[in-house]
């Protein structure tokens, strides 16, 4: 297997970084689902949650992206602009 080229490892890095960006999201999120809850409102405390279900699920699949550049199954060839 050949290594990545410098697009594909930029591609890499930053489904990486966005996936931790949800992940740290979602912690905050649960955070605020928890107050949300204790306070007695637990309507919205719920659908934070489901929120939080959304960002793990988007965390997942960009991981798994992340591991096909990385495999050669996902190549960049060019640049965004």
């Amino acid at each position: 297997m050949m290594g990545l080229n410098k697009l594909e490892q930029d591609l890499k890095r930053d489904l990486q970084g966005v996936a931790s960006d949800l992940k740290w999201s979602a912690v905050e999120l649960l955070r605020i689902a928890e107050r949300l809850s204790l306070a007695g409102n637990e309507a919205d405390a719920q659908a934070v949650l489901k929120m939080c279900t959304v960002f793990h699920d988007g965390e997942d699949k960009l991981a798994k992206y992340a591991a096909e550049v990385r495999d050669g199954m996902i190549a960049r060839a060019m640049a965004l602009r």
